[in-house]
């Protein structure tokens, strides 16, 4: 089953079920591709182009999302044009909000996180919310304040590690820089830009066997001294004096030789450089590949797969007006930051971002209508669904899994359980999740951890009693997680 089965148009439902006005049906549809199909290049690892049966659709438009989002940032931005391109109004948080019925509107915060949404032409205040959240961070590694160091003769780079990354699988890479600039342009006045260095620029070099005999039974770097990336021989620190040391110019703080790069790569002079937030990321694109190209390889698809499927979900679902005609709810995407660092932020899920989203709307809405507590009756009338990437059955490590509850790749979504409230999922909005997934014939497997490993967590809780919604969570099977490059199927 296709990831475009998540984009269905949604078939009657009889007037007897009880999800006859299920919160969440538009956010498992499908429909069929339309456009033609991506070149085989950019699709496929290998070069034959008869190997290749994906849906141009979703597939190839995932790929491209993912080929455009190198850093959280740059999602954002991807995700603001693509709507921009369906049509959709950009709000901005500083100003009033005139919003109609019907209407469709999105706004950004920190260029990193977005919330997108389509008022139904029926809505009334005090209905529903029906709401895909996810992340646009992954685990990686980032540029120090002060990234600009010497060893032996050869520049590097100073970064430290963000989120929970299996590090080592950074090493030996064709590494290069993306992310954002701060700018100081020569009238005086400042903005920032998105910056995206495509070749490889730098590498953290593995040590030869040959020097590591002691330890050829395990690679275990030391994360400060090892993971430190590799950007030109050239010895410059005897260019500095002592007082260039301790200054916190840009000049200082990055190499001299980074900030041309930048620069270039900008169109704008080294000295207007002010500020940058950079992370390192792999050149290698994302393709098909396996036996049949039956499987997506890629950095990022935790959780950027998430991400695009409820993109689609919402423009595909809301693109023409007659979508929108008969709906009594507010169809809504959150894409939060900094989920892999516990989403305490003004950009994560740990912000009351989306609270403060719904209330606006619900006052926009009431115009002079009154009523008594519409927020609330909105949030008791509302569902989420907390999408984000679930672990896959490994073959050659199938013990890490409980035994009956083994997701495997290409056998449909998964719902996540935790007694302990790592997931958000309930008895309740497991049973909504999979009466919609029947009526749409979509299957679902179930994920418990095991009782003797611990369990990841996701934006689910916090947002489950940050705003008191009723969430179920949710997500595509992969393999290797929070490694550098992930794998999904394309059929989930």
């Amino acid at each position: 089953m296709a990831l475009l089965r998540l984009h269905l148009p949604r078939p009657p439902l009889p007037r007897s079920s009880p999800l006859s006005s299920s919160p969440t049906a538009w956010s498992l549809r499908r429909r069929l591709p339309v456009a033609t199909a991506p070149s085989t290049s950019r699709l496929l690892c290998s070069s034959n182009p008869a190997a290749s049966d994906a849906s141009p659709s979703i597939v190839g438009g995932l790929l491209d999302y993912l080929n455009e989002s190198w850093t959280q940032f740059h999602a954002t931005a991807e995700a603001k044009r693509q709507l921009l391109a369906a049509g959709f109004k950009l709000l901005s948080e500083n100003d009033d909000w005139d919003l109609q019925p019907g209407g469709r509107y999105f706004f950004t915060r920190n260029m990193s996180c977005l919330v997108a949404f389509a008022v139904g032409e029926k809505y009334r205040v005090g209905n529903g919310f029906n709401i895909i959240a996810a992340h646009t961070d992954s685990p990686c590694l980032k540029l120090k304040p002060r990234s600009a160091s010497f060893k032996s003769g050869h520049q590097m780079v100073n970064v430290q590690t963000y989120g929970g990354g299996l590090w080592h699988t950074w090493f030996d890479r064709d590494l290069t820089l993306a992310g954002r600039v701060i700018l100081k342009a020569p009238d005086g006045s400042f903005k920032h830009k998105l910056v995206k260095v495509k070749r490889p620029l730098i590498r953290v070099p593995t040590l030869a066997i040959h020097l590591n005999r002691l330890n050829s039974d395990g690679f275990k770097p030391n994360l400060e001294t090892h993971l430190v990336p590799l950007l030109a021989t050239k010895h410059e620190e005897a260019a500095m004096n002592p007082d260039e040391k301790s200054s916190s110019s840009t000049k200082v703080a990055h190499h001299p030789l980074l900030l041309q790069i930048l620069s270039e790569e900008i169109g704008c002079e080294s000295d207007e450089i002010i500020g940058m937030e950079l992370n390192v990321c792999d050149t290698q694109p994302s393709c098909l590949g396996g036996g049949s190209n039956e499987f997506i390889y890629s950095g990022r698809l935790d959780n950027l797969a998430s991400c695009y499927c409820a993109l689609r979900s919402l423009m595909d679902s809301s693109s023409m007006a007659e979508q929108l005609s008969n709906e009594k709810a507010i169809r809504m995407v959150a894409m939060f930051d900094n989920e892999e660092v516990g989403s305490d932020s003004m950009q994560g899920a740990g912000a009351p971002t989306m609270f403060q989203a719904m209330r606006r709307i619900i006052d926009s809405l009431m115009h002079q209508s009154m009523g008594e507590g519409a927020l609330e009756r909105a949030i008791h009338s509302s569902f989420l669904v907390s999408s984000d990437m679930a672990h896959a059955l490994h073959p050659n490590y199938p013990d890490k899994h409980e035994e009956y509850h083994r997701p495997e790749l290409q056998k449909g979504l998964v719902i996540k359980h935790n007694a302990n409230q790592r997931y958000a999922t309930s008895a309740v909005t497991a049973f909504l999740f999979k009466e919609i997934a029947r009526i749409h014939n979509l299957p679902i497997q179930e994920f418990v951890v095991r009782n003797d490993m611990g369990c990841g967590s996701t934006i689910g809780p916090i947002l489950a009693s940050g705003v008191g919604i009723r969430t179920v969570d949710c997500g595509i099977p992969q393999l290797s997680m929070h490694t550098y490059e992930k794998c999904v199927a394309k059929k989930i």
